[in-house]
């Protein structure tokens, strides 16, 4: 005799989470104009992702261009660094979200992009504590959001 036993809450919850952050990560990277094969995404806590980009900027010609994201602080701007060293934050988005829309994330790489002097804040903004992933799974699950994409 074979019994099933119900799915455990976490694991729903931590499910529903991965599709949702895997699914806005995408929609940043579609308005970019970058396929998802450049997307990571880390569920741990705090939940983090990584988009790389083939760009570099004229103050870092040998460096290409990456967006961080994680839980806490939301988008971020940095470059790659030689050797596995730690990326080289450029600027954060701020703003009161963490998961702003995909244009919104768009514009801000822009400006990273044609103003280096302004990227953004230059202090990780706490906007939200770290580990609350059902609460974020449903910010994450929001009506289609219009794109612009970059190139």
């Amino acid at each position: 005799m074979t019994t099933v036993f119900p799915a455990a809450p976490d694991f729903l919850v931590d499910q529903r989470f991965s599709r949702a952050l895997r699914g806005y990560v995408d929609s940043v990277a579609s308005a970019l104009g970058v396929g998802p094969e450049s997307c990571t995404v880390d569920v741990d806590v705090p939940a983090s992702a990584y988009v790389a980009l083939d760009w570099a900027l004229p103050s870092f010609p040998d460096r290409d261009l990456a967006l961080l994201w994680d839980e806490q602080h939301g988008w971020s701007a940095a470059v790659e660094t030689h050797s596995g060293e730690d990326l080289l934050v450029l600027g954060y988005l701020g703003g009161t979200t963490v998961t702003p829309p995909p244009d919104t994330v768009a514009h801000f790489l822009e400006d990273v992009r044609t103003r280096p002097d302004r990227p953004g804040g230059p202090e990780p903004p706490v906007l939200r504590p770290a580990g609350w992933h059902d609460d974020l799974a449903a910010e994450l699950v929001q009506p289609a959001r219009p794109r612009t994409r970059l190139r």
